[in-house]
C-alpha cells in the first residue's frame, strides 16, 4: 500500500513528535512518503530519521497546493494522510482533483487553535473547519477528541482513535543534574523539588493557572521550583504575571527546548494545565524520565492516570486543587517515586511506538477493506431507546456489541429518542425515533433491520406503540431489508384487531424471530404466526459482563454505602392503578430484623422509579438507601453482585441479577416478568394483585435458607442468548 503523509511543515511539540514517530514506524510496512509544505526543522528532522521526505515550499501557497496535486496524480497513493490545518486544506483539494481517499489526524481542537488571533481564526481556522467536514476519515489521538467530533456532527463510523506512542527505552544520557538546573536561571539548591512543563505559551495551555497554583503551593513548601519550556504569544504576559506573584528566581522561562529528555530528567514532577488537549506527548516524555505527574482532565489523561494511585488529575482552571496536589507530592518523596514507577509500568505497556503503529496500520487496512464492500450492508436498529430505561439501553448496548463482534466495520444506525446522546454513547449513527423520512432513507441503505429486543409487540401499554413497531417492520421489508426480531418478548396482544394486524405483518417466511422466553412462542402460535423462523434464545442483556468489582465498590462508597455490607435491593416501578407498596416495606423491615440486610432501592428507569421507592421507604420502620441508577449497565450488574438478594418488579432488574448471579424474587406486573421467571425455573414470583407481605417474607426465607440454589441462572441463559448473534450473522451472509 502506498501512503502519503502531508504536514504543514511548521509542526512543533507533540504534533511533530507524533508525525515523525509514526512515519518512522510505518516506513518499514508501507511505501511511505512524507510531504512537508514548508522547509526547515520539521523536514530536516524527518530526513534525519530516514523518512522519505518531499518538501514543497514556495512563498505562494496555492502554487504549493498545485504541486502537491500534480505529485499525487503522478504517484497515485492509495491514501493521503493529513496533519494540521494547512495540510487539511491541501487534502480537500487532493480529494476533489485526484479522487484519492484522504484521512486526517486531529491533533487538537480545531476551534481553539487560533484563540489569540482573530485574523488567523477567521481565515485559515475557518477554512480548516470547512475542509475537515469533507475529508473521508478522521483519526483522533484520544477518545475525548473522537467524541468531540461526533458531538459536532461528524459521522461516528468515520472517526477512529489512536493513542500517541513513545520509545520508552530512549532515556536521557547521564548528566550533571545540579549544574543543568542552575544553568536554567533558577536559584536551585540540592533537595529542591522541580516542576516542569513543556508547552506552547498560548491561551489553550492556560499557564496562568499553573503560575497561580505554584505560587500558592510555595506558601507550604518554599523549596518548590518551576521550569517552563516553550514560547508563544503569551510569553510576556506570563512573565509579567510571574513578577506580580513575586515568584522571582523560583521560576525560569526557558524558551523553546530542544533537549527534551534532559529537561524532564531534571524535573521531579511533570505538570499539565491545558483547557483542551488531545493526548500530550509531554506527559509521556516526563513519565519516560521518571517524573511523577499532575495533569488537568483533558484528552486521554483519565485513561492514563488513575487518580491517587499513579498520579493526580484536576479539573481545568481549578487553581486550588492543582496547588493542593503540587504541595502534597512536593512534600512526599516516597509518593512521587511510587506514582512515577506505577505510571511508567502502565504507560510503557499501553503507549509504545509499536502499539501506535499497529493501531494506525489496522486503520489503513480497515479503510482499504471498506472501499471494496457492497454499498447495501448497513444495519438499522429500532427499539425503545433513549427513554432513560436501563433495561432498554442494556439491550441496545448488547446488540451493538454483537454486531461489532460479527463485523467491526459494519455501519450501524439506531432509532432513538435522543440521537445526539446515542451517537456519543455508542459511536453509531442515530436518527430520531419518529423522523419517518430519515427512517425510510436509512431503510433503503439497510441490509438487516433489527427490531431490537424487549416486548415491543404488545398492546398492554398502548396500541400506538404496537402500530409504530409494526409499521417500521413493514416499511423496512418494503425497502428491501431483511427483518430480525432480536431476543424479543411477544405479547400480550389483547385486542382482536391488533392480533390480526400483527399476524398480517409478522407472518413472513423471510423473517427470523429469536425469543427470550417460552410464553412468547405460544403467543405467536395463538396469533397464527407460523411462517417465520422462530428460535429460542434469551434476553440480549445477558451477553454483557459486569464491570470490575472495584468500580462497584467505589460507586457504593461514593453514595454512602459500605461495599462489605449486607443488602437486600428493591427495584420498584409505577404501574397503572397499582398503589399497594406496603408489602415491599414489610418485606424490607423483615429482611433487616431477621437477616440483618439493609434496604437499598435502585431505580432501573430514572426518574420514573424514584417515586415508588421513596413511597415504600416512608412506610418502613427501619432506614433505607436510595442508590442512583448507575450510568452504565455493566456497573449496575457489578453493584448487584454486592447484594444478597433482589426483589423486583422491573424485568431487567431480574435479568441483571441473573447476570450478576444474585438471587432474586419477582412481583409480576406483566406477562414478560412471569415468563422470565418460568424460563429460569424460579418459583419465587407472584402477581401485583396477589402480592402480600407474607408471600415476600416466605420467599426471603426460602432464598436465604439456600442462596446458592438461586445463583446458577446465567450460564445456560448466556448459551441460549448466543442464538441472537448467530441469527444476525446468518442474515448478513457471514456464516
Amino acid at each position: 500500500m502506498k501512503i502519503f503523509h502531508v504536514a504543514g511543515g511548521g509542526d512543533r511539540g507533540g504534533a511533530k513528535t507524533h508525525i515523525l514517530a509514526l512515519c518512522s514506524q510505518l516506513k518499514e510496512r508501507y511505501d511511505l512518503t512524507l510531504v512537508s509544505l514548508r522547509s526547515g526543522d520539521f523536514s530536516d528532522s524527518a530526513q534525519a530519521a530516514g523518512i522519505r521526505t518531499r518538501t514543497l515550499f514556495s512563498w505562494f501557497v496555492p502554487y504549493d497546493y498545485f504541486r502537491l496535486i500534480r505529485l499525487v496524480r503522478a504517484e497515485k497513493p492509495d491514501i493521503v494522510h493529513c496533519h494540521g490545518a494547512k495540510a487539511n486544506i491541501a487534502g480537500l483539494l487532493v480529494k476533489l482533483f485526484c479522487g484519492v481517499t484522504v484521512i486526517t489526524t486531529v491533533h487538537s481542537d480545531y476551534q481553539l487553535d487560533y484563540m489569540n488571533s482573530a485574523a488567523k481564526r477567521y481565515t485559515i481556522g475557518a477554512m480548516n473547519g470547512r475542509a475537515l467536514r469533507h475529508l473521508d476519515y478522521y483519526v483522533t489521538v484520544s477518545e475525548l477528541f473522537k467524541n468531540m467530533l461526533i458531538s459536532r456532527g461528524f459521522d461516528p463510523h468515520k472517526c477512529m482513535s489512536i493513542y500517541n506512542g513513545l520509545d520508552f527505552e530512549e532515556k536521557a544520557s547521564p548528566f550533571d543534574r545540579n549544574a543543568w538546573l542552575k544553568a536554567t536561571g533558577i536559584d536551585y539548591e540540592e533537595g529542591d523539588v522541580v516542576l516542569g512543563i513543556l508547552a506552547r505559551l498560548t491561551p489553550v495551555k492556560d499557564i496562568p493557572t499553573l503560575l497561580r497554583a505554584f505560587a500558592k503551593a510555595r506558601q507550604g513548601n518554599p523549596r518548590l521550583k518551576l521550569l517552563i519550556g516553550g514560547d508563544g504569544e503569551d510569553t510576556e504576559a506570563l512573565k509579567a504575571l510571574a513578577n506580580q506573584l513575586k515568584l522571582g528566581k523560583s521560576v525560569s522561562f526557558m524558551g523553546w527546548v530542544t533537549d527534551v529528555p534532559h529537561f524532564f530528567a531534571a524535573c521531579d514532577i511533570d505538570v499539565l494545565c491545558s483547557i483542551s488537549e488531545s493526548f500530550p506527548y509531554s506527559i509521556l516524555e516526563g513519565i519516560r524520565e521518571g517524573c511523577a505527574v499532575i495533569t488537568s482532565d483533558v484528552g486521554g489523561m483519565s485513561r492514563l492516570i488513575d487518580h491517587g494511585e499513579n498520579g493526580f488529575i484536576f479539573q481545568p482552571r481549578d487553581v486550588d486543587a492543582f496547588a493542593d496536589h503540587i504541595l502534597e507530592l512536593s512534600l512526599d518523596e516516597d509518593k512521587r517515586r511510587r506514582f512515577a514507577a506505577r505510571l511508567y509500568d502502565k504507560a510503557s505497556a499501553l503507549y509504545s511506538l509499536k502499539s501506535m503503529a499497529d493501531t494506525q496500520s489496522r486503520i489503513y487496512e480497515d479503510i482499504a477493506r471498506l472501499s471494496h464492500v457492497p454499498k447495501r450492508r448497513e444495519v438499522l436498529i429500532c427499539g425503545a431507546y433513549g427513554k432513560g430505561n436501563s433495561g432498554d439501553e442494556a439491550i441496545l448496548r448488547a446488540i451493538i456489541a454483537s454486531m461489532r463482534t460479527i463485523d467491526p466495520l459494519i455501519p450501524l444506525t439506531v432509532m432513538t429518542r435522543k440521537p445526539e446522546e446515542t451517537r456519543l454513547q455508542y459511536g453509531v449513527r442515530a436518527i430520531y425515533t419518529f423522523d419517518v423520512p430519515l427512517f425510510l432513507r436509512a431503510a433503503r441503505r439497510t441490509k438487516l433491520f433489527i427490531n431490537g429486543g424487549g416486548s415491543l409487540i404488545q398492546d398492554s401499554t398502548s396500541s400506538r406503540s404496537l402500530y409504530y413497531y409494526l409499521f417500521t417492520i413493514w416499511a423496512a421489508r418494503c425497502c428491501g431489508a431483511k427483518v430480525l426480531m432480536y431476543g424479543c418478548g411477544i405479547g400480550h396482544v389483547a385486542r382482536s384487531v391488533n392480533r390480526r394486524l400483527a399476524r398480517l405483518i409478522l407472518d413472513r417466511s423471510d423473517h427470523v424471530i429469536t425469543l427470550r422466553d417460552a410464553i412468547s412462542r405460544q403467543e405467536l402460535q395463538d396469533m397464527g404466526i407460523t411462517r417465520p423462523d422462530v428460535r429460542d434464545s434469551a434476553d440480549p442483556a445477558l451477553s454483557l459482563e459486569p464491570a470490575d468489582d472495584q468500580v462497584a465498590c467505589d460507586y457504593l462508597r461514593r453514595h454512602g454505602l459500605d461495599p462489605e455490607g449486607r443488602y437486600i435491593c428493591f427495584s420498584l416501578r409505577p404501574w397503572k392503578n397499582f398503589d399497594n407498596y406496603a408489602p415491599f416495606a414489610e418485606a424490607a423491615d423483615y429482611a433487616r430484623d431477621r437477616y440483618g440486610l439493609e434496604t437499598v432501592f435502585m431505580p432501573i428507569e430514572d426518574p420514573t422509579d424514584v417515586a415508588p421507592s421513596e413511597r415504600t421507604a416512608r412506610m418502613m420502620h427501619s432506614g433505607s438507601h436510595l442508590l442512583p441508577a448507575p450510568p452504565q449497565v455493566e456497573l449496575t450488574m457489578a453493584v448487584l453482585r454486592r447484594m444478597q438478594l433482589m426483589c423486583a418488579m422491573r424485568l431487567h432488574a431480574l435479568v441483571f441479577s441473573a447476570a450478576a448471579n444474585t438471587p432474586f424474587i419477582a412481583v409480576s406486573y406483566d406477562i414478560k416478568v412471569q415468563s422470565f421467571m418460568e424460563y429460569v425455573h424460579n418459583p419465587s414470583c407472584c402477581g401485583l394483585d396477589t402480592v402480600t407481605g407474607a408471600f415476600l417474607r416466605e420467599q426471603i426465607d426460602r432464598v436465604m435458607a439456600d442462596p446458592d440454589a438461586y445463583r446458577d441462572n446465567a450460564a445456560h441463559l448466556r448459551a441460549m442468548e448466543a442464538q441472537n448473534s448467530r441469527a444476525a450473522r446468518e442474515m448478513l451472509g457471514l456464516r
